[in-house]
């Protein structure tokens, strides 16, 4: 739709296309956000190696989104609140959440579900769109107090079919909650594309619905990804309300890593997205257009990267064994007759395996 154009900062042989932000564009801003990328990028590599090699449980890959994800948690002001999916880790640990604890939730503690210290990180949502409803809340909560404090929320393309996403945005919408609603159309909800999920051209038309803005951007481009979400909370912080973002962009990789792409993609094609679409890539040839490219530097950084995140394995594959009442201890707030029932019997089975 011509009312929904893709807005682009920087194209794929980085070169800067909106000539309005340079100022903006310091070289420690530039160089974080190339060193977020790779640690991300990497921690996704490895982690997709331990579950590979059993260390870890089914994890959800996200190489290829990393601009959407960095970017857009970079806009975020400290006591803002996020409220991730199951893919967003790149986000959530932009935003300050640990690499240890991403680990432990992948390994399927309960810990992994708990952010550091006066971090308002909401647990990875699995059910498809929930989360937005309860960032809605979240934001409606925040604007009732009176804080200057703004709310995001991630959601893939197939969530945009589930009724969650419309309850959300029209709550949103009426009450003028202090949310932006990211969308990272990577363009298939596991196997199916997005022209079989829906009929309109573009996500970001959806927010006609509920005459709130909406911006489609290039999610790999991540110059727009920062700036847009930049202002989209801005303008949720003056009481303007809702944004519906839709960031255009593609996993390389598999759903999940119980996942064959090929059944379904052809995965040939998705690596040629890299030459010209690479988030990555793209910024790194901005760095060598401007003359801010050293490639001793990037060493260090990768060198980084991998220290820390061996460090946080090691962290992870160190912790306390689980409790196995974690597992009964909180479906409600006393156990039931049932609860006891289930957890009496686990119990008995246990005892059978260590016997």
């Amino acid at each position: 739709m011509e009312q929904f154009q893709m807005i682009r900062y920087l194209d794929g042989n980085g070169n800067l296309l909106n000539f309005e932000i340079p100022k903006a564009l310091s070289l420690d801003f530039i160089k974080e956000l190339y060193e977020r990328l790779t640690l991300v990028r990497a921690f996704d590599r490895k982690a997709i190696s331990l579950q590979r090699q059993g260390r870890l449980g089914t994890y959800a890959p996200f190489e290829g989104q990393e601009a959407a994800q960095v970017g857009s948690a970079l806009a975020l002001q400290p006591n803002d609140w996020l409220f991730p999916t199951y893919r967003d880790h790149a986000a959530s640990i932009t935003f300050g959440h640990s690499l240890k604890t991403i680990l432990l939730y992948w390994n399927g503690r309960v810990e992994g579900c708990v952010p550091p210290e006066g971090k308002k990180i909401f647990p990875p949502a699995v059910p498809i769109a929930t989360q937005l409803l309860h960032a809605t809340g979240a934001a409606m909560a925040e604007k009732r107090k009176g804080t200057n404090n703004a709310a995001i929320v991630y959601f893939g393309d197939g969530a945009t079919s589930e009724g969650d996403f419309h309850e959300g945005l029209n709550f949103a919408s009426v009450f003028k909650a202090p949310v932006v609603f990211f969308n990272q159309n990577n363009q298939y909800a596991i196997s199916v594309p997005i022209e079989k999920q829906m009929n309109s051209e573009t996500i970001a038309q959806k927010s006609v619905a509920y005459s709130i803005p909406g911006v489609r951007l290039d999610g790999n481009d991540i110059f727009a990804v920062y700036f847009e979400t930049k202002k989209a909370l801005e303008r949720a912080r003056r009481g303007e309300g809702p944004t519906l973002i839709e960031a255009v962009t593609w996993r390389y990789g598999a759903h999940t890593t119980a996942d064959d792409p090929t059944k379904y993609r052809d995965q040939n094609s998705s690596e040629k997205r890299r030459e010209n679409g690479d988030p990555i890539i793209r910024l790194e040839r901005y760095m060598k257009n401007e003359g801010i490219w050293d490639e001793t530097w990037k060493e260090e950084i990768v060198s980084k990267a991998g220290k820390i995140i061996e460090k946080a394995i090691e962290e992870m594959e160190s912790f306390p064994e689980p409790n196995v009442d974690d597992l009964f201890a909180h479906v409600f707030a006393e156990p039931t007759w049932t609860i006891k029932d289930q957890r009496d019997q686990y119990y008995e089975f246990l005892r059978g395996v260590n016997q």
